[in-house]
C-alpha cells in the first residue's frame, strides 16, 4: 500500500518547439497531448499511463512539481493525515485538477519542492501492447528510453546556519510515505552532515534522491535504458545531434548505475541510467559514502564542482 513509483515530472522550458524536438528525437518519447502552445505531455514507449513528462512554457527552466503514484485512492487520505501530523499543509484536489488524473494530494516538501500523489491516471498502454508483445516497438527514435526512472532534487544545505534540507526531506519521506534510505553521502569531520540521500519505494536503489547545495532546484531527471551498451549508444546519439553532454558515459559507485548526463535545450539536466545495481529491500542496511567523488563517479573518483553547482 502507499506510494508505488514515480508518476511524472513537470518541467519548465523556454522554447517549446526545441524542447519537444529534444524529448521526442533524442530521448525517444512520444507526444500524447497538447494544450495549445503552453503545455505538452509525453510518455516513453514502455510506460502505460498517459504521460510521464509535462512540459510547460516559461521564461526560466526548472521543475514545477514531481508526482508519485499510490496504489489505492484511500492511500491519499491516509498520507494526508500523516503529512499534516508532521506539520505540513496538504490539500486533496478533485479529479482533473492534475490533468488526466483522479483525486490528487498536493503538498510542499521541506526543501520547498511541490509534490503530488495520485492513484488514478488515464491508461493508454505500452506501445508494444500486452498480448504477445515484441521486446521493443519498430517506431523507436533516439535512445528509446523505456521509462521515467527518478529525479534528484537539490536542497538547501548550510552547515554554518544548521540548515540541512537533505536531512529534513529524508526524515519527512520516511515518516510520512514509508520511503527507505538505500544510500547516503556524509560530510564533516565526524560524518554528521547528511549531504545526499537516495531513497526508494520500489526494489531499485532509488526512486528519488536529494543533494545539498546553496539553493533548492532540480539537479536532473533520469530515464531508464537497458544496458551499458545503450548508454554508449546514447553518447553517440547526443554527439551526432550536437546535444550538450555534461558527463560522458561512466559508472556510479552510489547505486552502481551506468550513466551519462546531458542538457535539454533549456538547460534542464537529463540522465539516461542503466543497470539494476542491486535489489533494494526495506531491511537492507544503508550504504554510507564518505568519499563523494568515488561515490558519484566511481571510475575517476573526481567530482567536478560544476556537477552540483549547475542546476535549474
Amino acid at each position: 500500500m502507499g506510494v508505488m513509483r514515480i508518476g511524472h515530472i513537470s518541467l519548465r522550458v523556454m522554447d517549446m518547439q526545441a524542447a519537444v524536438k529534444h524529448y521526442e528525437n533524442i530521448l525517444g518519447m512520444k507526444v500524447v497531448h497538447r494544450e495549445g502552445d503552453e503545455t505538452v505531455y509525453l510518455k516513453c514507449w514502455d510506460e502505460w499511463d498517459k504521460y510521464s513528462v509535462q512540459l510547460t512554457i516559461s521564461d526560466s527552466a526548472g521543475m514545477n512539481h514531481v508526482a508519485y503514484k499510490v496504489e489505492h485512492d484511500a492511500d491519499l487520505d491516509a498520507i494526508q493525515q500523516r503529512v499534516e501530523a508532521y506539520g505540513i499543509a496538504a490539500d486533496i484536489l478533485p479529479p482533473g485538477q492534475l490533468p488526466f488524473c483522479g483525486r490528487t494530494l498536493r503538498f510542499t516538501i521541506p526543501s520547498g519542492h511541490v509534490m503530488y500523489l495520485y492513484a488514478q491516471k488515464e491508461l493508454v498502454g505500452k506501445e508494444v501492447g500486452t498480448t504477445d508483445p515484441d521486446p521493443w516497438p519498430d517506431s523507436l527514435k533516439g535512445v528509446g528510453a523505456h521509462w521515467l526512472d527518478h529525479c534528484l532534487l537539490m536542497c538547501e544545505l548550510n552547515p554554518e546556519t544548521g540548515v540541512n534540507k537533505v536531512a529534513e526531506n529524508t526524515t519527512f519521506f520516511s515518516e510520512t510515505m514509508d520511503f527507505h534510505l538505500s544510500e547516503q553521502v556524509v560530510a564533516g569531520p565526524d560524518g554528521s552532515i547528511q549531504a545526499a540521500a537516495f531513497m526508494f519505494r520500489t526494489s531499485t536503489p532509488h526512486d528519488i534522491a536529494f543533494a545539498g547545495g546553496p539553493r533548492a532546484g532540480l539537479h536532473h531527471v533520469s530515464f531508464f535504458l537497458d544496458s551499458w551498451h545503450d548508454i554508449l549508444k546514447c553518447g553517440d546519439i547526443l554527439a551526432k545531434n550536437r546535444v550538450r553532454i555534461d558527463v560522458s558515459p561512466t559508472r556510479h559507485g552510489i547505486t552502481r548505475g551506468e550513466t551519462i548526463y546531458f542538457f535539454d535545450p533549456s538547460g534542464n539536466r537529463n540522465e539516461t541510467f542503466a543497470g539494476l545495481g542491486y535489489l533494494a529491500q526495506p531491511d537492507m542496511p544503508t550504504i554510507t559514502w564518505t568519499d563523494p567523488g568515488r561515490g558519484i563517479f566511481y571510475h575517476t573518483g573526481n567530482l567536478e564542482e560544476s556537477f552540483l553547482a549547475v542546476h535549474t
